[in-house]
């Protein structure tokens, strides 16, 4: 046999085994999508609101906090929140933004309309008034919900806020460029493989440094590996990403000296997508809004857990007692 012959040979050999790996791949990620597809809808539930269906779960017993997961994300995103940095005794209500997962993207979906819909959410629930923890792009819609509704909200709880009005775009440090963000969500199967095959490629989008990634602990892995497997299906999340630009609509305004509520802002100090800086004017535009600067973390927060639930613990525990519920003989 020839050299040529014997070249031909193994390309079509390579060629074949390529194209049933690929095949492979692609059944075992159809399997996969079709069982998280599940799971997600028979996790949550559906509630009508003036601007369209909004997705949630809600569980645990106590005073009410509704939470507002980040970018990318979903109400699954926003159970990993208090598994992270919340705890028991309080009833924890997670939201899907608009355009992610069950939640439509309606024709208004303004961080204004994220916030109508919100209330609601927790009147078809029958509460009355809420604490407020949020995360990231969650950020935004919590500050509308708050400066919106003073009457509905006992608390505000900031992580790793994002940019709006007057911030921008620029303002933001995207952890890898901004095409590679594109191709990840092009396709259910893409982002599927890197996650199944090479997580670590990952650790960039999240922001999770190197030497982060050396000394995670059991907890911290968990919880960045639960946010990458709250990213799939990323078709049923494209339309709230391409949504995020909400925050920053220049027609959007965000009067923070309106907010009223007891607030707490966390943001660490080497945070590689939301900028410390959108952390620090965020707690200095709020009346007697405390800062919780960490050295470090990064935008996930990561080796902090335990304090930040302390002083989250802390801090809700003191929003919900009132002096007339420490005494009931209390004079009005």
């Amino acid at each position: 046999m020839d050299r040529t012959s014997s070249a031909r040979r193994w390309l079509v050999t390579g060629l074949a085994g390529a194209a049933i790996a690929v095949a492979a791949g692609l059944t075992a990620c159809i399997a996969d999508m079709n069982r998280i597809t599940e799971r997600l809808a028979s996790g949550s539930d559906l509630v009508a609101t003036r601007h369209g269906p909004i997705e949630f779960t809600a569980w645990g017993d106590g005073p009410a906090v509704l939470v507002v997961h980040g970018a990318g994300g979903g109400y699954d995103q926003g159970r990993l929140l208090p598994m992270m940095f919340g705890g028991d005794g309080y009833r924890w209500i997670s939201v899907s933004r608009f355009g992610y997962l069950r939640s439509q993207l309606p024709e208004d979906a303004s961080t204004v309309s994220q916030a109508e819909a919100f209330a609601d959410l927790i009147d078809a629930l029958g509460v009355d008034k809420v604490a407020v923890l949020a995360m990231s792009g969650g950020v935004p819609p919590a500050l509308q919900f708050v400066r919106l509704f003073p009457e509905r909200t006992s608390a505000l709880v900031l992580l790793s806020a994002a940019p709006y009005t007057p911030l921008t775009a620029a303002d933001q440090d995207l952890a890898i460029p901004a095409w590679v963000y594109q191709a990840l969500f092009s396709s259910d199967f893409i982002f599927w493989t890197v996650v199944r095959l090479f997580p670590s490629q990952l650790d960039a989008f999240f922001d999770v440094s190197a030497e982060a990634r050396a000394h995670l602990s059991k907890q911290d892995q968990a919880f960045v590996s639960g946010l990458v497997d709250a990213f799939l299906p990323v078709t049923g999340r494209v339309a709230g990403l391409r949504n995020e630009g909400a925050a920053i609509d220049p027609s959007t305004g965000y009067d923070l000296s309106a907010i009223k509520a007891p607030t707490l802002v966390v943001h660490a100090q080497d945070d590689g997508i939301n900028p410390f800086a959108i952390g620090v004017q965020t707690a200095e535009s709020i009346a007697g809004a405390e800062l919780m600067a960490l050295p470090d973390g990064g935008h996930l927060l990561l080796g902090h857990a335990d304090e930040i639930r302390d002083r989250i613990g802390t801090f809700l525990r003191a929003s919900y007692t009132a002096p007339a519920e420490l005494d009931p003989k209390a004079s009005p």
